[in-house]
């Protein structure tokens, strides 16, 4: 009898075991420009498909975007760590894109978007993320927008942020060199820009909760 029961226990054990997920925090399932050289092909690596199980039940969607929002690809991926994809943005332009995993027998729900810029700080150049892809939680407090808005956002030499809480603002440009940065309060909202070329530019605001948004503007 003493041997059935320690049999039962041995195999419920290893079915507990088997049948267990493997799960870790969003903000630790990042993604890799996997090849970035190449101007019309780029391939993306998500690590969260080896980093969450069951993994045939992962699913990451993908949505990438030109500046204007036309989508220039889209795939849900299952049990996939690899995203690729061509495209004939130029390479003095950038792309949006976002990826979105979900697995419903683990509670895990991740979603990340990022900016696609060509980066020439290296000799052949390469596609590079601008802001470094923090994934954030679905439906948690990182996944809010911050109540702000930039007037205007087509600018001739200063913008002016609408806020009721304190801000840490960086402005990155198009090449992801962060151009300024600036603590905003409640009195301090004016952003000077005369000093900056004419282009597109992305102000990225972040809160003392760590709520972060990105907004773009223009300037003239």
């Amino acid at each position: 009898m003493k041997g059935i029961f320690l049999t039962l226990f041995i195999i419920v054990g290893l079915t507990q075991t088997t049948n267990a997920q493997t799960d870790i925090p969003c903000e630790q399932k990042t993604w890799v420009v996997n090849v970035g050289s190449i101007p019309d092909l780029i391939s993306i690596y998500h690590s969260g498909n080896y980093l969450t199980t069951p993994s045939e039940e992962n699913a990451i969607t993908w949505i990438v975007t030109d500046n204007q929002g036309t989508i220039i690809a889209q795939e849900t991926l299952i049990n996939e760590s690899l995203f690729n994809f061509n495209h004939n943005i130029p390479t003095t332009e950038t792309m949006n894109i976002s990826a979105e995993l979900i697995n419903e027998t683990a509670g895990v729900a991740c979603f990340v978007e990022d900016v696609l810029f060509w980066d020439t700080n290296n000799s052949s150049g390469r596609w590079e993320f601008l802001y470094g892809n923090t994934p954030t939680t679905l439906g948690g407090q990182d996944n809010q927008l911050l109540d702000v808005t930039i007037k205007p956002t087509l600018i001739d030499s200063y913008f002016e942020l609408i806020s009721l809480e304190n801000l840490n603002m960086t402005i990155y440009n198009t090449t992801g060199r962060s151009v300024k940065m600036k603590k905003i309060t409640t009195d301090n909202k004016k952003v000077h820009m005369d000093d900056m070329p004419s282009g597109i530019y992305f102000v990225h605001l972040t809160n003392d909760q760590n709520v972060s948004q990105t907004i773009k503007v223009i300037k003239k």
